[in-house]
């Protein structure tokens, strides 16, 4: 919608405001009230969240330490050589994408791959991260996320290999896909 331009104040109605108006004296400056100090702030819910660990980590019906030993997630494809997945676990290919599925529910995390892996094949990206964590909160259901992920990338045909994370990216918190190119 286009704005039109305001219409010119004719002098007669200008000596008329004045006339209704009277004299005209300027307010003196007023100085701003001082600034309230802001108080500090204060981490409550990381408090919180530190003082739920001892609790959860005493009802997990799993053993934590077993996540990481022989919790290696690894696939590969029929048909590609297995020299593949041995130079993908070395760390052998450059990451060249990741998503974090940190704090997602499982349906947030899927519709969250599904989109990554698609603006990952659009832009021509042969190698991804998905951070997907260990599962340590997730009490008796075990890793979610993990389980979700491993399920998922083996389902669909653009995905040639994937396997466990190196330990500085992430471990077994995380996968690295190949994808076709």
């Amino acid at each position: 919608m286009k704005r039109r331009a305001p219409a010119p104040i004719h002098d007669d109605d200008s000596r008329l405001f004045r006339e209704a108006i009277g004299d005209v004296r300027p307010l003196e400056p007023v100085q701003p009230p001082p600034a309230t100090a802001k108080p500090a702030p204060h981490p409550h819910m990381l408090e919180a969240d530190e003082a739920a660990v001892p609790g959860e980590l005493l009802d997990m019906a799993f053993d934590p330490a077993l996540l990481e030993v022989g919790e290696e997630l690894s696939y590969l494809r029929d048909g590609y050589p297995p020299k593949l997945l041995r130079q993908l676990k070395r760390g052998q290919f450059s990451v060249q994408d990741d998503i974090d599925l940190h704090q997602m529910n499982a349906a947030a995390a899927q519709a969250s791959i599904v989109m990554f892996l698609a603006e990952a094949k659009q832009h021509g990206l042969r190698c991804v991260r998905i951070v997907h964590g260990k599962g340590l909160r997730s009490r008796s259901a075990g890793p979610v996320l993990k389980v979700l992920t491993d399920r998922m990338l083996r389902r669909r045909d653009d995905v040639i290999a994937f396997a466990s994370a190196r330990p500085a990216m992430g471990g077994t918190g995380a996968v690295v896909v190949l994808l076709k190119g």
